[in-house]
């Protein structure tokens, strides 16, 4: 900083103006050249900077032109003088923005003494530390003499004991570099001249090679277990000491980690917890080791740990839930040579999967043998997996199993098949039957420990011991309907996706049309029919006719194709199928290497059961495996709301926000790596390696998109990223977050490693990625280091196209309109919405614009919350005496901001915003409820026309597709009422949560007038575990 560098100065104008910056010798002032200004005012005293502020965080930023193209981690401002000016800077990297914002918050709080505090510091806790564990390990090492040092292997094993990741190579080789530096300026040398008292002087310094003395082992133990970007992100929170106290980590625990009502005491517990120090544990300061100790610890993990254990709600209809399920589960390689095994199953069931299949087939020895009809993959007694079913069915879950049966068996092995069924499962099978009158199957919590069997029954009242009934042959039943299309009507070069398209029609084809192809029949077991219950396959023919005359007991299974086919082409269809029957999709008959479909391609559709492969490893099994990690690994998710409401409107094909569904906004700050490994069988570089980060976002298409970070050579043990992305999420339910690390090579980019994780599961702050391989086991020690923040998009969030219907108002504000169906008694309820709704809307948007306004006027992102802004606000309200300007009143609910003299003007703004939003916060709490209730009154109203709609369509003389207009638009008046009235509650309950943070930070931060009794608002939220 002294010697100066070049940076980028950003005005107003959007001009860019690149000047040369230092301290001046002694300390007291910035200054920069070239400059027309004179040099007495080419400078800033140190004296009058206010706030160093990270980020583009000032009006200067956000009103430039340039904004977009400036790296959040690469800017800052200086806040100076009584008018709090701003000198706004943009830096090459993010480590050099890094080293001058420290920097300078250093000289703020110890001025031209900062040298001084520097070089007397040294870190006196971890030196302290480092000499007692080189002590200890010398009095162990049975070591007289200390300065004879330690042995070198032992010194490895301490450093590996801090830093478990490092290479013991790496550090030998780096004593040893020391080693010959110290040698060198011993003037050690071994030529045959020397003397014998010089030779026997150099024998005793080549023995001492294998030594480490403490001197060398603190040099060590600083180059490989100190990391920077934590060292910074310390002295941004203990006020640039070499240490936080607990009031330190109570604010960076609350502001930063999203942990509420954090005591000093559970601070110090932690402290003493992770603190190596004895020094530290007495005193309650967390010196730099024990900090990156915490957030390398299971409690700053990126997965939250509530969801480790089941935490959704079981007791919805089965058809509610997403259910993990695996296809050819015997199978452990390919569809077509590969072996079968029993511990196809077992690693299923292990893994939490739902839903197994069992293909059939008559065995020698009249005994029945699973295996794939059509393969060359050797068969398996069907006995021996029934055993393994029923002794791993419920070891990773407690909730049902379904065992997908496909009979391919003669009516003497069917017999067989019966009994081994029977008697392998025993109770376990459930055989109660269905219940004619309900509209929905029963919940996973109410099926608990029972195995379901799916597969063909015998019509209701069927008589004898056998029946005929349409085989099961998934493959050879796809590949005819294919055969048949593509001799009929399709060109010989036609692919298979033009000819399953044409089969969606062909499903429904009537008996009477040549095209028709009648499926196979075969004879059933009255004795086998009878253990089906719940999942009676049946065959697909349309969405109309699955409305009319299927049971909710009833299943289809769809070829994966078809199944993609019709979501492209009937998305809202193929979603309110799925709120009342399961869906079970299957891979193409085409995927003979056992490749994987991408399940959320299906889960978007409300497709309940989507078949993986387990035995391939890739991006889609990543998918799936980390979607059921969300509820505690036991094979159901609950689906979202919007899927299983009785009427509501989706398309699973949407590119556009939801309608009744905020969208959120996620800011993820790729900071850096550590302990990354050469990827497997990589030879072109040696050790090399080049990291570079993909964060991958994966859900609905209007949420699909992925960023990368800049790569990084040669530097595979700590490598720094420090780049930031924001993400709009707009169904948060279906959202699933990929960071993927590859290694950057002009040959090919070679994977690293990855890790999944559900939206849902994201802990916020600063968390650790446990990176796993190809194959899904964790990479020893190797990790990224992340910070993640998920907030309220501002305003709730803007659609912009069409089919939205968004009506703007005069002043600008989008206002999501109801649609007319055409069925005038309907549409005048609905046109009684559209005042409360108006009203929802403006009071939303009011208090989210306010707050988003106080952010800007904090100098703090649109991703900080109000504990943030508050606890930003505390560092530059301090008058010349060195009291505060601004105080908070925390006795009332809305704690007030009071002046506490004159302001200049920025703070003026400040109160003046903070009372706008209080204000407005204020009318969300007392007028939410009211507006609520009208809207769901309106609700209620329009339901009552839900039965009676086609019939009132007719009267109005519509038809065909008027009528399907009609029913679409009902649906997506009622979705919009019910997530209107959603978000406004969800606004209250915001607001509440907003006062919580302003008055617990102006608490921590002592922003608080002096008061007897005031105690801190207990929050129901997140609490430190007190153990």
């Amino acid at each position: 900083m002294v010697e100066g560098i070049e940076l980028k100065k950003i005005r107003t104008n959007s001009r860019v103006y690149q000047r040369y910056y230092l301290l001046d010798a002694g300390l007291q002032a910035l200054c920069w050249e070239p400059s027309k200004k004179e040099s007495d005012k080419a400078r800033i005293s140190l004296a009058s900077i206010r706030e160093v502020r990270t980020g583009r965080n000032t009006e200067t930023f956000r009103t430039s032109g340039v904004y977009e193209q400036i790296s959040e981690d690469c800017a800052f401002s200086i806040i100076y003088g009584e008018m709090y000016e701003s000198l706004d800077l943009v830096a090459n990297s993010a480590e050099v923005a890094n080293i001058w914002v420290t920097g300078l918050r250093y000289l703020m709080q110890y001025g031209k003494h900062a040298l001084d505090m520097l070089s007397s510091s040294q870190d006196s806790l971890r030196l302290g530390w480092l000499e007692q564990l080189f002590l200890s390990a010398a009095d162990s090492d049975g070591q007289e003499d200390v300065e004879e040092g330690i042995r070198l292997q032992l010194a490895v094993k301490l450093i590996q004991s801090v830093n478990p990741g490092v290479g013991a190579r790496k550090v030998e080789h780096r004593f040893k570099e020391l080693q010959r530096v110290r040698e060198k300026m011993c003037g050690l040398t071994l030529d045959n001249e020397s003397g014998g008292k010089d030779h026997a002087e150099s024998k005793r310094l080549i023995g001492r090679n294998e030594r480490v003395t403490r001197q060398q082992f603190i040099e060590v133990f600083h180059d490989f277990c100190t990391r920077p970007e934590i060292y910074f992100l310390l002295v941004q929170f203990s006020s640039n000491k070499e240490f936080l106290d607990t009031k330190d980590l109570m604010r960076f625990l609350e502001a930063e980690q999203g942990m509420t009502q954090v005591s000093e005491e559970a601070s110090l517990k932690l402290i003493r917890s992770q603190e190596p120090s004895e020094e530290g544990q007495q005193e309650g300061y967390l010196s730099l080791d024990g900090f990156t100790g915490y957030l390398t610890s299971a409690e700053c993990h990126l997965f939250d740990k509530e969801h480790h254990a089941v935490c959704q709600d079981m007791s919805q209809p089965l058809s509610h839930y997403y259910i993990s399920s695996s296809h050819n589960t015997y199978l452990i390689e390919d569809q077509v040579r590969g072996p079968s095994d029993i511990s196809g199953y077992i690693r299923a069931l292990k893994m939490g999967c739902r839903c197994v299949e069992v293909d059939v087939w008559d065995g020698p020895d009249e005994e029945p043998v699973v295996c794939t009809g059509h393969s060359l993959s050797p068969p398996l007694a069907l006995r021996c997996v029934l055993e393994a079913i029923g002794k791993f069915a419920f070891v990773a879950s407690q909730y049902p199993l379904i065992i997908c049966l496909e009979n391919h068996c003669s009516l003497r092995q069917q017999k067989v098949m019966c009994q081994h069924l029977v008697r392998t499962l025993g109770e376990k099978l459930y055989n109660g039957p269905p219940c004619e009158g309900e509209s929905y199957l029963p919940s996973p919590h109410a099926l608990r420990h029972r195995i379901l069997l799916k597969g063909k029954m015998l019509a209701p009242g069927a008589d004898g011991d056998e029946g005929e009934v349409s085989e099961e042959d998934e493959g050879a039943e796809m590949g005819q309907r294919l055969k048949a299309v593509n001799s009929g009507v399709a060109a010989p070069e036609a692919n298979e996706k033009d000819l399953v398209q044409k089969s969606v029609s062909f499903t429904a084809a009537a008996p009477s049309d040549p095209l028709h192809v009648p499926p196979k029949r075969f004879q059933l077991l009255k004795e086998l029919s009878d253990l089906v219950t719940l999942c009676r396959s049946v065959r697909f023919v349309d969405f109309p006719t699955s409305s009319k005359s299927q049971h909710p007991w009833e299943l289809c299974s769809f070829h994966e194709s078809l199944a993609v086919c019709l979501a492209g082409e009937s998305p809202g269809d193929f979603v309110n199928h799925n709120k009342h029957f399961l869906s079970r999709v299957y891979p193409s008959p085409t995927r003979i290497d056992s490749s994987n479909m991408n399940p959320q391609d299906l889960w978007k559709c409300g497709c309940q059961i989507v078949s993986m492969n387990f035995q391939t490893a890739g991006l889609m099994m990543d998918l799936n495996t980390a979607w059921f990690r969300q509820n505690g690994n036991c094979g159901y998710v609950l689906r979202p709301a919007i899927m299983r409401q009785e009427v509501s409107y989706f398309s699973a094909d949407t590119r556009d926000t939801v309608p009744g569904v905020s969208p959120q906004l996620l800011h993820v700050k790729v900071i850096s790596g550590q302990n990354l490994p050469k990827p497997r069988g990589s030879g072109t570089k040696g050790d090399v390696v080049d990291p570079y980060v993909y964060v991958e976002i994966h859900g609905i298409p209007a949420d699909c998109t992925e960023r990368r970070t800049r790569t990084v050579t040669h530097n595979g043990d700590n490598p720094v990223f420090d780049e930031s992305f924001e993400f709009q999420i707009n169904l948060p339910e279906l959202v699933m977050v990929r960071f993927v690390v590859l290694d950057d090579d002009f040959i090919g980019d070679e994977f690293i490693g990855q890790y999944t994780i559900p939206l849902e599961c994201l802990q916020p702050g600063y968390r650790h990625v446990p990176l796993q391989s190809l194959t899904g086991e964790e990479l020893p020690h190797a990790q990224l280091f992340v910070h993640v923040a998920l907030t309220n998009r501002r305003g709730g969030g803007k659609p912009h196209k069409r089919g939205l219907s968004v009506r703007k108002a005069r002043k600008g504000r989008d206002y999501t309109a109801l649609r007319d169906s055409g069925v005038r008694a309907v549409d005048e309820v609905f046109k009684m919405a559209a005042p409360p709704l108006r009203e929802a809307t403006d009071l939303r948007e009011n208090m989210q614009n306010s707050v988003a306004v106080f952010k800007e006027l904090c100098g703090v992102s649109a991703v900080a919350n109000l504990m943030q802004c508050v606890l930003a606000l505390g560092s530059r309200v301090s008058g010349p005496d060195g009291a505060p300007l601004l105080l908070f009143n925390v006795l009332d609910l809305y704690p007030a901001l009071e002046p506490q003299g004159a302001l200049p003007d920025v703070l003026r703004r400040v109160v003046s915003n903070y009372e706008m939003m209080v204000q407005a916060s204020r009318a969300v709490v007392e007028l939410s409820d009211g507006i609520h209730d009208r809207i769901l009154q309106i609700q209620t109203r329009a339901m009552e026309f839900h039965e009676k709609l086609q019939s009132l369509a007719a009267k109005e003389g519509l038809r065909g597709r008027k009528v399907s207009r009609a029913l679409e638009s009902f649906s997506w008046n009622i979705t919009i009422l019910k997530g209107q009235a959603d978000l406004l509650k969800r606004a209250k309950a915001e607001v509440r949560e907003n006062m919580k943070q302003v008055h617990d930070a102006a608490l921590t931060g002592n922003l608080t007038k002096a008061s007897v009794g005031v105690k801190r608002v207990r929050s129901q939220t997140r609490r430190i575990q007190e153990d």
